[in-house]
């Protein structure tokens, strides 16, 4: 059987360092930092005190007030990143076949608030089962992309993929093949998080996950930095328009990436720490190449899933060099967390866009927040630090892994 070529026709971002794709593309290129205090909560008896926060973001701008009663933030994010990137696509609703397009979304917790919301609700009450009728149904991680569906009309596979901080990668990866297979025409794909409450900060907090570095929030997310201490909880969401490739160049589509590859693989080492020798990403990286038919020596750039953490990113680097041999010297290597901290399920969704417009600007954003290397790093890898470097990209690789041992791993080149 012939795959099919797919491509990225439409790209939106709900980030915390923009807005929009484009806000969020310069925040990118410039090196911003979007961690900041806590201000949705008061975080005096908190150990970590600030995080990646959206800035700016009004669901009144988006939603009328009863509607937006109606939707957790997560579900929100959703719309508002999915609803753009549809519109930067230029589909015409009315010549679409709305059976053959589909919505496969991804987040790893889903709707937290609205869970702590209600379960803080019943415990300070007398006993008495009161609930909103919009408990399930805002909670559920599924809810996205069916309000996705409702509001468009899409009729085609609908679903989210649940699979820790590799959620949206994994969304990503299942549009492609359903698009390559010939069971779908386009996907809107993506993910979205909205874990910044009171249960998030504190769970991730009782595991030691999260830097607690409140003296300079700005500067906590330093992945491969040697005094780095831990992730920066991030919210926000991204979509891409994925759509067969013929299906797009008759409608004059305006095509930003060719979706050429992904691959998926297990830990199986522990619940939340990363396999120390990188063996799981290894084959994920492997796979990723074999499914796209690549060379190792292809890759021109990597967004890792460096999120900051001790094990993590040593492990993530030592995978590169054994992939890619003396090849990983010439790739530039970064990680977009550390302006955008970490977005859990939605990570993989708003990295994949990260390493698309890296392409499309032939520029590869910075690793900010870097002062002294981890010594146990190879010195001869470029991590492009502090700054964004100017290259020609035209294969980018990008990188999500998740708890469990959960790994995903994509990779985009220019269409030709």
């Amino acid at each position: 059987m012939q795959l099919k070529r797919v491509v990225v026709t439409g790209l939106g971002a709900l980030t915390p360092i923009g807005n929009t794709k484009d806000e969020y593309w310069e925040g990118l290129r410039t090196g911003k930092s979007g961690s900041a205090p806590i201000t949705y909560f008061d975080t005096e008896k908190f150990k970590t005190k600030f995080a990646c926060e959206l800035k700016g973001y009004d669901p009144l701008n988006f939603f009328d007030r009863k509607e937006a009663r109606k939707l957790d933030k997560f579900a929100q994010y959703a719309l508002v990143s999915s609803d753009e990137a549809i519109a930067d696509s230029g589909l015409d609703m009315d010549k679409i076949d709305k059976f053959r397009v589909g919505v496969i979304w991804g987040a790893g917790i889903g709707g937290l608030e609205t869970f702590q919301n209600e379960v803080i609700g019943y415990a300070s009450g007398d006993g008495t089962p009161r609930f909103n009728p919009f408990f399930i149904p805002k909670m559920i991680a599924d809810i996205a992309p069916g309000n996705i569906s409702i509001n468009h009309g899409f009729m085609g596979p609908n679903y989210t993929t649940v699979s820790a901080c590799a959620s949206s990668a994994n969304a990503l990866i299942d549009s492609l093949n359903y698009i390559r297979m010939g069971y779908c025409d386009v996907i809107v794909t993506g993910g979205s998080e909205a874990a910044v409450t009171i249960a998030g900060m504190g769970g991730f907090n009782a595991m030691h996950a999260l830097s607690t570095r409140n003296d300079s929030p700005e500067t906590a997310s330093r992945p491969f930095d040697a005094t780095r201490d831990g992730f920066v909880l991030g919210e926000g969401g991204g979509s891409l328009i994925l759509e067969e490739y013929e299906h797009a160049k008759a409608r004059g589509a305006k095509i930003y990436a060719e979706v050429v590859g992904g691959g998926l693989s297990s830990d199986a080492y522990h619940m939340t720490a990363p396999h120390p020798d990188g063996i799981g990403v290894v084959r994920v990286m492997e796979n990723c190449l074999n499914d796209a038919g690549l060379k190792p020596e292809d890759v021109d750039a990597i967004n890792t899933h460096g999120t900051s953490t001790l094990l993590g990113d040593t492990a993530e680097l030592k995978a590169i060099s054994q992939v890619f041999g003396e090849h990983a010297h010439n790739i530039n290597i970064n990680s977009t967390k550390s302006m955008t901290g970490h977005l859990l399920g939605a990570a993989g969704a708003i990295e994949a866009i990260a390493s698309i417009l890296a392409m499309q600007n032939n520029l590869v954003p910075p690793t900010i927040n870097h002062t002294p290397i981890d010594e146990t790093i190879d010195p001869k890898l470029n991590l492009t630090l502090n700054k964004a470097q100017a290259r020609e990209v035209n294969v980018a690789m990008s990188n999500t892994f998740g708890f469990g041992g959960h790994n995903a791993c994509v990779v985009f080149r220019k269409i030709s």
